[in-house]
């Protein structure tokens, strides 16, 4: 009884050390899968070199003073944006600048909130830009309309402004019945001189003896400003007025309608802020460049650098509404296009 007893016991504890090897062995079974598996996932992300899928990245625009509704500049950018979270399933936001103090402020929000792409709408924004891309190695930003920062995270998107502005002063030279036009610019620098020197070249192509008008307004925000200098242009001969102004640019718009003259828009197809008065614009095809840039986000192939976009490229175009352009003008652009 006693050896019976005995035996039984052992047998216990044999039992007990089997069960313990056995979970053992199972936990470090166990624990092996889970390696593997996280190998394969650190396997799976170094093959995309570590890629987000679409609908975790989150894409801010950041706009100049204008404002997100300047029917220009500031909105185009914002309408490629809003079409890339809607066709290409990313997360889009945007904040506006009120002055150019909100420049910095704006991009500390989207970088704490760790968005993965900042996008500055304008050359003003160059120095936030810059700050921001240094601070913040592994944050990609892009940059409208700015060529001067030098980093790997940041791309700069160019246009080849003066080319869309040359289309429409060809236009004004060879509609103008005064030879004689305007033009409003909201900035007078490298940049903004694109739209000056193209404007004046074209018009003069298409007219040698026209004489052009030029007012600086020396603000993107401004449109009672813009009113007043395209109302002086006006009073002084001009039949046709440009403007390269943002949200200046609609108080030119709003004297060429109330003066029964021909306002050119820019940017964007500025015809639908008065049909009857808007000859033409000198398109700057930022939608499809903030489009592209977050296309290349998804696919990983953002690159810092210089991205250039030309009338070649569909970057710079005029408008597509030209109800009020004659046939032979049409004719005539195309022909210089």
């Amino acid at each position: 009884f006693t050896n019976r007893k005995g035996e039984k016991l052992m047998r216990k504890k044999m039992l007990a050390a089997l069960l313990a090897v056995s979970m053992v062995a199972s936990m470090t079974a166990c624990g092996s899968s889970k390696s593997e598996s996280t190998d394969g996932a650190k396997e799976a992300s170094e093959s995309t070199d570590g890629a987000k899928e679409a609908s975790d990245l989150k894409i801010g625009l950041i706009t100049d003073v204008g404002g997100v509704n300047d029917g220009s500049f500031n909105q185009s950018s914002w309408e490629g944006l809003e079409r890339a979270g809607e066709e290409l399933g990313v997360t889009v936001n945007y904040l506006e600048s009120a002055t150019d103090a909100d420049y910095k402020p704006n991009m500390e929000t989207f970088i704490d909130e760790d968005y993965d792409l900042i996008i500055s709408v304008g050359y003003m924004l160059a120095d936030a830009t810059r700050e921001a891309a240094e601070a913040n190695p592994d944050t990609k930003f892009a940059i409208i309309d700015d060529a001067t920062i030098d980093l790997p995270n940041v791309t700069s998107l160019m246009f080849k402004a003066e080319q869309a502005s040359y289309l429409v002063g060809y236009v004004a030279g060879l509609t103008t019945k005064t030879n004689n036009i305007g033009f409003v610019v909201g900035m007078t620098n490298e940049t903004m001189n694109q739209f000056g020197y193209g404007y004046c070249a074209g018009a003069i192509d298409a007219n040698p003896d026209i004489t052009v008008q030029q007012m600086n307004a020396n603000s993107f925000a401004d449109s009672a400003t813009g009113k007043s200098m395209a109302n002086a242009e006006i009073t002084n001969g001009a039949d046709i007025v440009f403007q390269a102004a943002g949200a200046t640019g609609l108080g030119v718009i709003e004297a060429c309608q109330e003066a029964g003259v021909y306002a050119i828009g820019v940017d964007s197809d500025q015809s639908s802020i008065a049909p009857n008065t808007v000859l033409t614009s000198a398109m700057k095809r930022v939608d499809n460049a903030v489009y592209e840039a977050v296309q290349e986000l998804i696919d990983g192939t953002l690159e810092g650098g210089v991205k250039t976009f030309d009338l070649a490229a569909g970057g710079v175009d005029i408008a597509p509404s030209q109800d009020l352009i004659s046939e032979d003008v049409i004719a005539a652009v195309d022909e210089v296009k």
